[in-house]
Parts: structure tokens; C-alpha cells; sequence
């Protein structure tokens, strides 16, 4: 079990309107993040990326997971594999975590061990009568959705489709699959992962730190999602009746998606693919977050802008207007949750209550606290009479 009293984190379990807030050492204890490492980042399901990042054969990219890195290749035939990024000889790493390579096989830099893009071992200079078919790369159990990439390192999590439950039903008419990567931006973050996370689960703040956020969208809107199925936590909110959608001016650049009903045309859905994947999902348009738990007080966070390829393609096309906005915010949203990291270290802090408003901040952290208890990825739950 994390080392936490359990009285601490039954006590975030409480009913809704009478629960607090996880401990400090959930933000602060090295201990603690080791073993969110080891049972949440390395025994669960996580997100590496897109499959579009290793985009041809040949293409290698080294991502890291909580506190190891796996390595992700596209073979000849253009199947996509996750290997340990680790050499069978001396355990270098193959690849520095988040540099690329494009070649027929994955050589280390330390001794020249070659091995091919399916991890078998291809050549071991200077070495002699070994068996080479013991010596490969170690695969890593890993899954595809919507063009994204996860991994479970231990290969103990539950089956996939489970980890996802209702998100593809939910985001169907999306079509999440066909959208391309417009623009990346890389954040580093003087705060622990979680309150990245539990931030984003709330829009009680958005009236006093994101005026520009709130010209385009309705604040006090958001209606959260009550399901058992999938390890998901997140909702909707409506855009500003003079929006077409999120950005800076409120106007589009991009083309609606396709089969959107009338409701889905005016919404933004929020959602958070525990634990390190957030979905934010527009009528024209996709933004992604995906955190590292680099340490107690430290993440980093890969932000992407999704868009339809043929609007990619169209001559005269500039997400600028949306990607503005979204970085905006986020600036915002980093300079808030860095305060609340450093008071994490006060000795005068005291987990606080939950606003009615807050409801997926209390099924977030009732994931996190079942999962210390070693119950599962099972919310807090929320009754019907919270509903926003």
C-alpha cells in the first residue's frame, strides 16, 4: 500500500460535499511518487504517444514512462512495436528519451549491438557463441486507439478495451482516428502531475485567471460524466453563445466535424485518460495533454493540437488563433497549480473541501486514493443530486 495513513485517504473518500483533498505527501513525498511509478505508470495503462510519431518504416522514438523509457518503431511491413529501450548488453539506453531515429535496425552507441525493429537481436560485435534468439529486446505489452499508443510495462493491467470502457463510444463521432498533429508545444512544470490533472477537472477558477477562456465558453456549463465503466474521469461544458469554437476570437479556421449532432456541435468535452492523458475535444478540432511524473514537484507536459488533413492541407490554413488561446490558458493553469505545489511544502497546509461545482476533482481524487487503498481505478461517487 502507498505510504499514507489510511485514515487520510478514506477520508477523501467521504460523501461528496463532506470529503477533503488528498494528504501533502501525495504531492511531496518522493516515497509516494515511487510507487505511483510503479503500480499506476508501470502496472496500469499509459499513453506514449501517437502512432504518428515513429510515421514511416524504419522510424524509432524513445518515450519515458514513469521510471524507466520504452522505444517505439515502425517495422518494414508498417507495424508498429513498443520494445524496452534498454541494450541486452550493458543496458544502455538505445535511444536518449524523446530523441528519434529512422534506420533498418536499432543500434546501441555504447558496443554497436544492432538488433532488428521487431527487437531481435541482428549483430553482437566482437561476442561469440551465444544464443542469439535469448538476447532480444524485451517487448512491451502495448495497444492502439484513435491513433494514440499505450503501454503496460508490468503486463498485469486489465485488458484494454476494459482500461477504456465508454471513451470510444462516447467520442465516436469524432472520429478521433483520421486527425493529424498540427502543432506541439512542451511545458515544464514546477508542480506534481496530479494537480495538473485535478485542475483541469474544474472550471471553478476559470472566471478569475482565464477571461479570455471565458469569452468563449460558458464557465459555470460543465455536466460530468457518472459511469463505472472505463478509467476515465471528465464532462462537458458549452460554448459562449458568439462562439464557433475555443480560440482566441471565438472563430473557426477548421471544418466542423462531419457527423456531429447539433448538441456535439456546441460542446467541449474534458476528459482524462488516467492517469496521463487529457482529451479536450472540440467540434473542429482536438487538444491533447500528455504528463510525465518526472518528480514529487515536477512534470512535464507534450500539448498537441489536433486537425482534420484536409484542412492541414488547405492553403491558407493557421490554427494560430486556437493554439493561442490554449496556450494562454495553459500558462495560466501552470502559474495556479505551481502556487498550490509550493504551499504543498508549507507546514500550515491542510487538505481542503470541495466546492459544488468540483465534482470531477472528487471522482479524480477518489481514483487516486482507491488505487492507494489497492482497490482499483475506481471514482469517487458522485450522487445525482450534484449533478452541475
Amino acid at each position: 500500500m502507498v505510504p499514507l495513513p489510511e485514515q487520510d485517504l478514506l477520508a477523501v473518500l467521504a460523501p461528496f460535499g463532506e470529503s477533503i483533498m488528498l494528504p501533502a505527501a501525495a504531492y511531496t513525498d518522493p516515497a509516494v511518487l515511487d510507487w505511483e511509478h510503479r503500480h499506476l505508470f508501470e502496472g496500469g495503462w499509459v499513453c506514449v504517444g501517437r502512432a504518428a510519431d515513429v510515421p514511416t518504416p524504419r522510424s524509432q522514438q524513445a518515450v519515458r514512462i514513469g521510471r524507466t523509457s520504452v522505444l517505439m518503431t515502425r517495422d518494414d511491413g508498417g507495424l508498429v512495436r513498443v520494445l524496452a529501450n534498454i541494450c541486452r548488453h550493458r543496458g544502455h539506453e538505445l535511444l536518449a528519451c524523446g530523441s528519434r531515429a529512422s534506420r533498418p535496425s536499432i543500434v546501441c552507441p555504447y558496443h554497436a549491438w544492432a538488433y532488428e525493429l521487431d527487437g531481435s537481436l541482428r549483430h553482437a560485435p566482437k561476442v561469440q557463441g551465444i544464443d542469439t534468439t535469448q538476447l532480444g529486446l524485451a517487448p512491451i505489452r502495448s495497444a492502439e486507439w484513435a491513433g494514440w499508443v499505450f503501454v503496460n510495462l508490468d503486463g498485469e493491467a486489465a485488458p484494454f478495451e476494459e482500461f477504456l470502457g465508454d471513451i470510444p463510444a462516447l467520442l465516436d463521432a469524432w472520429d478521433l482516428g483520421e486527425l493529424a498533429v498540427a502543432a506541439t508545444h512542451h511545458y515544464d512544470l514546477a508542480a506534481n502531475w496530479k494537480l495538473a490533472c485535478e485542475n483541469y477537472h474544474e472550471c471553478y477558477h476559470c472566471p478569475l485567471i482565464h477571461p479570455e477562456l471565458c469569452r468563449v465558453t460558458v464557465a459555470n456549463s460543465g455536466d460530468n460524466y457518472r459511469t463505472d465503466r472505463g478509467a476515465f474521469v471528465g464532462g462537458s461544458m458549452l460554448l459562449a453563445e458568439r462562439a464557433a469554437t475555443m480560440s482566441l476570437s471565438g472563430a473557426s479556421c477548421a471544418t466542423v466535424r462531419p457527423r456531429l449532432s447539433p448538441t456535439q456541435r456546441r460542446q467541449v468535452l474534458y476528459l482524462n485518460l488516467f492517469p496521463n492523458l487529457l482529451i479536450s475535444v472540440h467540434p473542429d478540432y482536438v487538444m491533447t495533454h500528455r504528463i510525465e511524473a518526472l518528480a514529487p514537484d515536477r512534470c512535464a507536459v507534450e500539448c498537441q493540437w489536433l486537425f482534420a488533413p484536409e484542412d492541414l492541407a488547405r492553403d491558407g490554413f493557421d490554427p494560430a488563433d486556437a493554439i493561442g488561446l490554449w496556450d494562454l490558458t495553459n500558462r495560466q493553469d501552470w502559474g495556479a497549480v505551481e502556487s498550490v505545489q509550493r504551499a504543498m511544502s508549507s507546514p500550515l497546509y491542510r487538505p481542503g473541501v470541495l466546492a459544488h461545482g468540483e465534482d470531477a476533482v472528487y471522482q479524480f481524487a477518489g481514483m487516486v486514493a482507491n488505487a492507494y487503498l489497492g482497490r482499483g481505478l475506481v471514482r469517487g461517487a458522485i450522487p445525482e443530486t450534484y449533478a452541475r
